[in-house]
């Protein structure tokens, strides 16, 4: 058996325990706190509704296990199953080796994978979301959904994928860096026309009507030095009950999005606050920080990658016959997430300092106390736990846990 063969399986069984063992543990200590609030929180959230984020919590680590499984199928269907192979051999003798048959290898990975994946997105919507209170998608729209991301991903992506093919072929060795260059300008541009001609596809986008809340934006953004396209508030409840707000788009199409569910459930001055937090996150340049660290990552992966095209042990060690481009890139893309699962604590550790940076920025801008008025709402609305494990929360949670965060604002407060 090929060494790397080996060095495949044995990474794969390594991180699929530990996924298993982290979702495990997660299920076994929301558990056994599920009927205990926090006495932080006492006062704000019932038991009843702690029980439910508990039990959601653990309805969604249980599914994680179903995902693990499948991933770890496709994987290895996909590799020493022989399915890239069978593919590559598929397409080479019908479109041929070239940069058409590239591309349809590629191309079918991405299906099969998307239409394996499909009875579990429908379950997670319209099972789990379901019982939880939160899903209002119909089945109607979750098709319309499907189909157009599948249209705006072939007219998307599919030149984008001709163009690096092109390049890996005619460019020499340095393929990999032009190749990076095109794919910080495409991701640059689709940063610039997302609010304005992406997103509207899918949801509307109203102004924000006049009142106290748009009052109160406004003044926020100029004590800010913050400006911004415009206030819009977008139509998230047809999909889902989940409240959030979010900025997008840089330079002048720089807008600010409340979902309409957040309006619903928040009052002016939390909004405001929320608001803040975000704001927060420019003022800190945190956006600007992770598109480094995301564009930085991509240039020393299409490096390793242009390394293992070239490699016959990497192909014969996945079980595929013949190098070739397109059969490189799905096999490195496809092996990936095994080499890499380490650095997700790495980025877990980052992504949770910039937020207790954006909630001190909010603190000094908004009032503490309101922030952590809708932080307790948004957890209860949204059914989030109180009461995570520790080791899951350090390798996946973007965000402090509930306890850190309200705790440190309170801090502020005080002060």
């Amino acid at each position: 058996m090929n060494t790397f063969t080996l060095v495949f399986l044995a990474a794969l069984a390594l991180t699929t325990g530990l996924r298993v063992w982290l979702a495990l543990r997660q299920i076994r200590y929301v558990s056994q706190h599920r009927d205990s609030v926090p006495a932080a929180f006492a006062d704000s959230i019932s038991l009843e509704q702690h029980r439910k984020a508990a039990d959601y919590t653990v309805a969604k680590s249980r599914f994680s296990l179903l995902q693990i499984a499948l991933e770890v199928v496709l994987v290895l269907g996909f590799t020493l199953a022989g399915g890239v192979d069978w593919l590559a051999r598929f397409w080479g003798a019908h479109v041929g080796q070239g940069l058409l048959g590239n591309v349809a290898l590629i191309a079918s990975v991405i299906v099969l994978s998307g239409v394996a994946e499909l009875p579990l997105d429908l379950y997670r919507k319209f099972r789990l979301e379901q019982r939880f209170g939160f899903n209002t998608m119909t089945v109607r729209q979750f098709l319309k959904d499907m189909v157009m991301q599948f249209a705006l991903g072939a007219i998307l992506g599919l030149p984008l994928l001709f163009a690096v093919l092109w390049i890996i072929a005619s460019a020499g060795a340095y393929w990999w860096l032009y190749a990076w260059l095109l794919w910080v300008g495409f991701n640059l541009t689709i940063l610039a026309i997302y609010p304005n001609f992406i997103a509207p596809l899918f949801n509307k986008f109203e102004p924000l009507p006049d009142g106290e809340l748009k009052q109160r934006i406004a003044q926020l953004l100029h004590k800010c030095g913050f400006a911004a396209q415009g206030l819009f508030v977008m139509d998230g409840s047809k999909r889902s009950r989940h409240g959030n707000a979010y900025f997008t788009g840089f330079g002048k199409s720089k807008r600010i999005v409340l979902f309409d569910t957040l309006i619903k459930h928040l009052q002016s001055s939390e909004i405001e606050a929320v608001l803040a937090h975000e704001l927060g996150h420019f003022h800190h340049r945190h956006v600007l920080k992770r598109m480094v660290w995301v564009f930085g990552m991509s240039l020393l992966f299409l490096w390793v990658l242009n390394l293992l095209m070239t490699s016959p042990w990497f192909f014969a060690g996945l079980h595929v016959g013949q190098m070739s481009a397109g059969a490189g890139f799905v096999l490195f893309f496809l092996v990936l997430p095994v080499f890499t699962l380490p650095l997700q604590p790495l980025s877990s550790v980052y992504s949770r300092k910039h937020e207790f940076e954006a909630d001190r920025y909010a603190a000094e801008y908004a009032e503490a106390g309101n922030l952590i008025s809708a932080l307790i709402k948004l957890y209860r609305d949204n059914a989030a736990t109180l009461t995570p494990d520790a080791l899951h929360s350090l390798f996946y949670d973007s965000h402090p846990n509930a306890q850190q965060r309200v705790a440190r604002l309170a801090a502020y407060v005080h002060n």
